[in-house]
């Protein structure tokens, strides 16, 4: 009896070792370092290109900014096609070729010495970066996980986070080490053969293909309720739930990348330039808190509307808080902006979780990629509007991004069922 007894735990431990892990973790692994890459380099970088064009050439600050801008616009466009690209030449191409564009283009940034030439490269790194940005961060996702997408997109986005983090001052110190060109390069090639390498070993990957299902389950799950009435059969632009969710994502987004961007200027003369940078840094460690608090602790039937919302109430607060403390009390100042910070991160990942349990499995991979884009072509312009408002007085800014993001909330509760 004993030596039977023994023989079924020597079974029992031989059948757990044989079990594979779960794939999907490492797919949220690889995630998070293309995300990395795709936004520090498609997303932060472009601010400090424009400042490296501007000296090198003596272009003028207009000039450079309209290819920022055409940056971000190209890469609405492209993002709101990638469905229809991953149909045709499936996710891990497309996400290789795009890393392979934003290197070329970052380059080409680095080389111009046309105008035209600028241009060029803005046109390549705008398409490039999208395919390395949020909806490729969900399309990579979203085969892997249901119930627990929250966490995994959380932890996969935070990417995003630690890719400002990381690059902002990594391209100052190649820049001042090796010169514009030779960091573009360098950064570039690294680049290409890191998305290369988790294309092949990891994104080619399906749960079907590897013997597993969504989640880690050892048997199919059923996915949260989707409406009956399928958007398919009518356009997204008349289902009042699709355009507010758009309205609401373009809106907090624009009021945040307007606000960030005026940001660091604000606060150095209270702070100095030094300090400053560490409270910027603080409000990027706060996006990162508040998007993983988020993604691990809200409940799987949670009202996703009520949350954004509550989000964004959050960084109203804070946009607030900066307005009175009248640019001259540090501690308001420090605590508006890490109350803004927590809401960063979840402008970004919170939409497409709404959009999960808002719509049919087969048009949220429509859904994602158009409120993306919607959301990029309106942030793309929302630095020169801010600046706008910012020629009246500083304290303008504030009262307009509490506003938007005002209105961002207004969206998110009237498209609630």
């Amino acid at each position: 009896m004993r030596t039977n007894h023994s023989q079924d735990l020597i079974m029992t431990f031989a059948s757990i070792s044989k079990t594979p892990r779960f794939f999907g973790w490492h797919v949220v692994a690889a995630t998070f370092v293309l995300a990395i890459f795709g936004w520090g380099v498609g997303f932060y970088g472009p601010p400090i290109y424009l400042q490296m064009v501007v000296q090198r050439t003596g272009w003028s600050l207009a000039l450079v900014s309209t290819a920022v801008t055409l940056h971000f616009l190209v890469g609405a466009a492209v993002v709101a096609n990638l469905p229809r690209l991953y149909r045709i030449y499936s996710v891990p191409l497309v996400t290789s070729i795009g890393s392979v564009l934003l290197a070329v283009g970052i380059v080409g940034w680095s080389a111009a010495y046309e105008p035209w030439h600028l241009f060029i490269a803005a046109l390549l790194s705008g398409t490039g970066w999208v395919a390395m940005g949020a909806a490729a961060v969900n399309a990579l996702i979203a085969p892997w996980f249901i119930l627990r997408r929250p966490a995994a997109l959380s932890m996969a986005y935070n990417g995003a986070s630690v890719g400002g983090v990381l690059f902002s001052p990594l391209w100052v110190m190649l820049i001042a080490s090796i010169g514009f060109a030779q960091a573009a390069c360098t950064v570039g090639i690294l680049m290409v053969v890191v998305v290369a390498a988790l294309s092949v070993l990891v994104f080619s990957k399906s749960p079907a293909g590897v013997g597993q299902f969504p989640d880690g389950a050892i048997a199919p799950e059923e996915t949260p309720a989707a409406p009956t009435a399928s958007s398919r059969r009518r356009s997204l632009w008349r289902d009042r739930r699709f355009v507010t969710l758009a309205l609401a994502m373009a809106a907090g987004l624009f009021a945040q990348i307007g606000l960030l961007a005026h940001m660091f200027s604000i606060i150095v003369p209270v702070f100095g330039s030094k300090s400053a940078g560490l409270i910027m840094g603080g409000a990027t460690v706060a996006a990162i808190a508040g998007r993983t608090g988020l993604g691990w602790f809200m409940p799987a039937n949670a009202d996703r509307r009520l949350i954004a919302s509550a989000s964004y109430g959050v960084q109203i607060i804070g946009s607030l808080t900066l307005l009175l403390s009248g640019q001259d009390y540090a501690t308001a100042i420090i605590v508006g902006v890490l109350l803004f910070g927590l809401g960063i991160g979840n402008a970004t990942s919170l939409p497409p979780l709404i959009a999960q349990v808002e719509f049919d499995k087969a048009d949220v991979s429509r859904v994602v990629p158009l409120i993306v884009a919607v959301s990029q072509a309106t942030y793309a312009l929302a630095p020169a509007a801010f600046g706008a408002v910012r020629s009246y007085s500083d304290v303008y800014i504030f009262i307009f991004a509490a506003i938007v993001q005002g209105g961002a909330v207004v969206a998110f509760l009237y498209g609630r069922r």
